[in-house]
């Protein structure tokens, strides 16, 4: 059959298992262990007309298959993508929003009142019989009562942490780009005027150049010695080494940390850190949200190829999503 009449998708690399049965099921798949051009003759990428990807996909990758139409990301972020190389050969690029907005948003909360009251350490303390043995646990020195907040990305997931703090009664502020119209939270025109705000900073923004290393030594002596920053958009938004040194000298009380710089590795001066609490990447990670993640996967990719506009593509490649 010729590229113009099959539905060959490429996975390079890892897959969701859902994402695999679904492509098995309804495509003609492709699995190579890596992003990798030469891992494919000629003809067989001149085959492929779509791709799945949980993996890095950069412009050369992209330019390796000429008859490629559509990369649908497996993620909300999709900076691993380069979406704007993929727009400007006409390839459109899709990722997962919404479906995971309120479970990273549950999470974010859970990982919050954890990193106040030290609530995983409790759990530890009476598991390892030592309530019994050496009474209550200690008293918190941090709490959630009578902070305020600054958000820092307030987008659909930045929006569902903001409306689930104003249930616990804490004040938010934000910063991002461009001032929102449909809130009422006072917004800072830079990170910096954030930080000084509030006491709680919370980062949930995309990676990329624009946020690399945007939470520096600077943001964090603003935010001071009582301020506590809770990280679960993407690893690069934090200066690591700036952050480490922050917690060693009590310049700000604590940190909770979904994300890292170099996943899955940790720095070791971090996770030996008392006042940080760290979490594997695991905000989504439930089989309901990620079920609904690789369903929007495929559901893109079936919208195409059925004529229809893709779902949810992402803002570089909107302009190619017209089927008419």
């Amino acid at each position: 059959m010729s590229a113009g009449n099959t539905r060959t998708i490429l996975v390079p690399g890892k897959v969701n298992p859902r994402v695999r049965e679904r492509l098995e099921r309804e495509f003609e798949p492709v699995f190579i262990d890596r992003a990798d051009p030469a891992l494919m003759d000629e003809g067989a990428r001149a085959g492929i007309r779509g791709m799945a990807a949980m993996t890095a996909i950069s412009g050369s990758f992209i330019d390796a298959f000429p008859n490629l139409e559509i990369i649908a990301n497996f993620g909300v972020g999709y900076d691993a993508v380069d979406a704007a190389h993929a727009a400007s050969a006409g390839v459109i690029v899709t990722n997962t929003p919404d479906v995971l907005t309120d479970e990273v948003a549950d999470t974010t909360i859970g990982l919050l009142l954890n990193t106040l009251r030290e609530l995983p350490k409790a759990e530890a303390y009476l598991r390892a019989g030592r309530w019994a043995a050496e009474g209550a646990y200690p008293l918190t020195s941090l709490t959630l009562r009578g902070r305020t907040a600054g958000i820092f990305g307030l987008g659909r997931i930045g929006l569902a942490i903001a409306r689930r703090l104003e249930a616990f009664g804490v004040g938010i502020h934000y910063h991002t780009r461009n001032k929102r119209t449909d809130v009422d939270y006072p917004w800072h025109e830079t990170l910096l005027s954030l930080a000084t705000a509030v006491d709680l900073l919370i980062v949930v923004v995309p990676g990329g150049a624009a946020t690399d290393n945007a939470v520096d030594a600077e943001v964090l002596d603003a935010l001071g010695t009582d301020g506590v920053l809770i990280s679960v958009g993407r690893g690069s938004t934090i200066h690591e080494p700036a952050l480490i040194a922050a917690l060693e000298q009590k310049r700000i009380a604590a940190a909770g940390l979904d994300v890292f710089a170099d996943e899955p590795n940790v720095p070791g001066a971090l996770i030996d850190l008392p006042n940080a609490c760290l979490l594997p990447h695991v905000a989504s990670a439930s089989v309901f949200t990620r079920n609904a993640m690789a369903d929007l996967v495929v559901d893109n990719l079936a919208a195409w190829f059925d004529g229809r506009p893709a779902i949810t593509p992402v803002p570089e490649c909107a302009g190619l999503n017209s089927r008419d």
